[in-house]
């Protein structure tokens, strides 16, 4: 086994500064809580003890701070008028310990519950309106 291993270089978007030089083969920790939400680029770029170079590029996407949820408005929404929206925003708090404290998102009650709610109460209704009049029978 040779001991002339390959480096490599991490760099993140377009920075020229690599975010580590390490000597392959190598586990890394990458902690993305430093990046800013959104789409970025880790570029890594490989020399081997003979000087000849490789690159490979992965796109990924950080999703780090509070998530946004809306109600009321949806994309490619056509609108007008008052929007009465509801909005809420949660982050995932203390990653060590979870602690359930009510719905992380609220979220109104759709029609199609209240329809079937209110059939299931008319009929309630009808049936006991019928058994303890001794009508139809």
């Amino acid at each position: 086994m040779t001991k002339d291993r390959s480096s490599v270089f991490l760099f993140i978007d377009e920075d020229v500064k690599p975010l580590a030089e390490l000597q392959t083969p190598i586990v890394f920790d990458f902690d993305t809580s430093k990046l800013t939400d959104g789409d970025h680029v880790l570029k890594i770029v490989s020399k081997s003890p003979t000087g000849r170079e490789g690159i490979r590029k992965i796109n990924f996407t950080v999703k780090n701070g509070p998530s946004i949820s809306v109600e009321g408005l949806q994309d490619d929404d056509i609108v007008d008028g008052i929007l009465p929206l509801m909005i809420n925003a949660y982050d995932k708090g203390n990653q060590k310990s979870f602690v359930i404290e009510g719905s992380e998102t609220p979220q109104t009650v759709p029609v199609w519950m209240w329809i079937i709610i209110i059939l299931i109460a008319g009929w309630g209704a009808y049936y006991g309106i019928t058994y303890f009049s001794g009508f139809p029978y």
